[in-house]
């Protein structure tokens, strides 16, 4: 069992998984088969990996199988692009759809000859009404709707204008057939929704071959149906949907029965988890592209580094119900650290450098010391790390007039340095401008490995790097994309964005043990977890913050509302 087969068998039980067990200890199915149904119009986000995690998740726990298959019905805005990004997308979740890969396009002509079978039956129709008019017609939701005057068109004339439609004969917008239901019903949906539309565009895998394509309502039920679906899972937006699903599958000769089953879709604070509007972002440059790691897709959390354990482990706590509710954000990055806390190797990296010159360490003298590669993980082993005369530590890390309760290293102060020595600072040195550029220290040699051998105690420990060995970096820093805990849908994002979800350090001094990182998530000691972007050049390395070592993040927004 793979890890992320072992994650889904753990989920606590829900009111789907119940009925499942309860389909299959009754024999209304004889096996479980699922399906994940993505539109190739855009990358994939946290929310459909709830939705992977499930299906995936239910039908390796009760010994079935999980389809994937593309809807793809809508030409205008698919592509190849995103198609492939999905399929990296669900490997790196840790599932597999083995031979099991469909797309709706496999079913065109057998979707075409049902819609005949309809208008046969007199249960479907070519509609002549404009977009415009059939929004009149349908009517409100507390009044009814109005039959159109093409309705009672003749089954003959009817199969013939849908011929000609699919050969190309008119324009876009002209026709579409409807299926004939009931446009006094209170569902809005069973008001004669349409099932073919026009649209003379050249489709990923059909080329020029189709100028109709099926809607959504009718090529997802029907596609079900041929594979042999046996629970269907989708969003509550689709709730209203189910009476049309159910009135396909019963007034169509379909080979299978599958049904329908909804479940809350996921919210996330400071998050906006619309693929339309996450599709704005990208086009009016407020983000560098789906994988931008700022947003909540797929492929840009991959690039941020969170572990596929994290979101999956995410998945199970959040759980599967039918009420809407919004999740923190905190709880996602608390799985990311749960998973980065056991696996990450341990790094020292120094984002804001403050040189440190130790006045009594020889000159041109180098030693190799020590440091542990995961406190965590006692097979990790150690590394050794370079330390010479000349240091960089964090900047943060020193105060010339520290407050009371500020113990790291100030004038006269005395700190340890990770790994390393005691270090006490005696001169400050400072540029034209007045700013502290230099510190002049001294070390004990005495204290080896960190600690005194007279028993003496030091109140801070600092993280450092040698200024002979150390290669440079840029270090970004990210945090929410926006600043609201529920971000307004508002056509103007740019307006509700976090101007501070991106900060670029770049003068970072890392440990050399880091020029080889890879596509490894590690921990920079006392500053989080990163991992390599893929803009490293061969000159420079770049890193992403995955995630800080606590929630600063919430914090910062307390204080704010505070003051």
């Amino acid at each position: 069992m793979s890890e992320a087969e072992a994650t889904a068998a753990d989920t606590p039980s829900n009111f789907i998984r119940d009925i499942v067990k309860d389909d299959l200890a009754s024999g209304r199915v004889g096996s479980l088969i699922t399906r994940f149904p993505p539109e190739p119009n855009g990358y994939l986000h946290i929310g459909h990996a709830k939705s992977i995690c499930l299906n995936f998740g239910l039908a390796k726990e009760f010994g079935g199988r999980c389809h994937m298959r593309f809807d793809d019905t809508n030409p205008v805005k698919e592509e190849e692009e995103y198609i492939e990004a999905i399929k990296e997308d669900v490997r790196w979740l840790g599932f597999d759809w083995g031979e099991h890969l469909y797309f709706a396009s496999d079913y065109f002509e057998k979707l075409y000859e049902w819609a005949e079978h309809l208008i046969r039956e007199g249960k479907a129709y070519v509609d002549d009404l404009s977009a415009e008019e059939m929004r009149e017609y349908r009517g409100t939701l507390t009044e009814p709707g109005k039959n159109s005057p093409h309705r009672d068109r003749s089954i003959d004339d009817n199969l013939d204008l849908f011929a000609r439609m699919r050969a190309g004969e008119f324009k876009e917008g002209q026709r579409v057939v409807r299926a004939k239901i009931d446009m006094a019903s209170g569902n809005i949906n069973l008001r004669d929704p349409v099932l073919y539309r026009i649209l003379h565009a050249t489709h990923p895998r059909t080329g020029d071959a189709w100028h109709i394509y099926p809607n959504y309502d009718f090529a997802h039920g029907q596609s079900d149906a041929i594979e042999g679906i046996t629970h269907s899972l989708c969003t509550l937006e689709f709730a209203d949907h189910r009476p049309l699903y159910d009135w396909f599958i019963e007034n169509l000769p379909v080979p299978a029965r599958p049904r329908q089953y909804e479940f809350s879709r996921l919210n996330l604070t400071h998050t906006l988890l619309s693929k339309r509007r996450l599709m704005q972002l990208v086009g009016e440059g407020h983000v560098t592209g789906w994988d931008d790691p700022r947003m909540p897709t797929i492929s840009g959390m991959r690039r941020r580094g969170y572990p596929p354990e994290a979101l999956r482990d995410f998945a199970a706590r959040v759980g599967i119900t039918k009420q809407d509710n919004v999740i923190e954000m905190a709880l996602l990055e608390y799985c990311v650290r749960e998973i980065l806390n056991k696996a990450a190797l341990r790094r020292m990296a120094v984002l804001k450098p403050l040189k440190v010159v130790i006045e009594n360490y020889p000159e041109g003298q180098s030693e190799e010391l020590d440091a542990i590669n995961n406190p965590e993980d006692e097979t990790a082993g150690k590394r050794k790390v370079p330390f010479s005369r000349e240091l960089y530590i964090e900047r943060d890390d020193f105060m010339e007039d520290p407050p009371k309760k500020f113990f790291r290293l100030a004038p006269g102060r005395e700190v340890r340095l990770r790994y390393a020595y005691f270090l006490t600072c005696n001169e400050v040195i400072k540029d034209a401008a007045g700013e502290v550029s230099e510190l002049r220290c001294s070390y004990d040699p005495q204290t080896r490995g960190g600690n005194a051998p007279d028993g003496r105690k030091v109140k801070a420990t600092l993280h450092w790097v040698s200024a002979q060995h150390c290669v440079p970096a840029e270090v970004r820093l990210y945090d929410p994309l926006f600043t609201e805990t529920e971000p307004a849908i508002a056509d103007d994002l740019g307006q509700a964005l976090n101007p501070d979800s991106l900060v670029i350090l770049d003068n970072a001094k890392l440990e050399p043990a880091l020029a080889d990182a890879g596509d490894a998530t590690v921990q920079f000691e006392r500053q989080g977890y990163f991992r390599l972007d893929p803009d490293t050049g061969a000159q420079r390395l770049v890193f992403n913050r995955t995630v800080g070592l606590r929630d600063s993040w919430a914090k910062i927004q307390k204080q704010k509302q505070k003051s």
